[in-house]
């Protein structure tokens, strides 16, 4: 045994890395606006949203994730954060979050 080798019998484990995208909305609990992101750590990009480490967002904070989709490919992903950043993405927010956006 040793040396790297499988023993006869037993198939070596592979080990696969998936790495996923996740395109988010947070609403702003202080003004009520939206924001739209790509991410490859939700939890930390939420995180780095609500400690105000993001200009754009750091007025807005406390930062509440609405919505999120996954994706394994981060162009994709891209594509889909840049229609929710569009008009007809804005539609179909409204129509997705009715209930939320009250």
């Amino acid at each position: 045994m040793g040396g790297g080798q499988p023993t006869a019998g037993r198939p070596r484990a592979e080990v696969v890395i998936v790495v996923m995208y996740y395109v988010y909305i947070l609403k702003s609990e202080k003004t009520g606006k939206l924001y739209k992101g790509l991410t490859s750590d939700l939890k930390r990009r939420l995180n780095e949203h609500n400690n105000r480490e993001e200009k754009s967002t750091k007025n807005g904070a406390p930062w509440k994730l609405i919505y999120y989709e996954a994706f394994s490919n981060k162009t994709d992903a891209r594509r889909e954060e840049l229609f929710l950043k569009s008009g007809k993405g804005k539609e179909r927010i409204k129509y997705l979050l009715t209930q939320t956006l009250r």
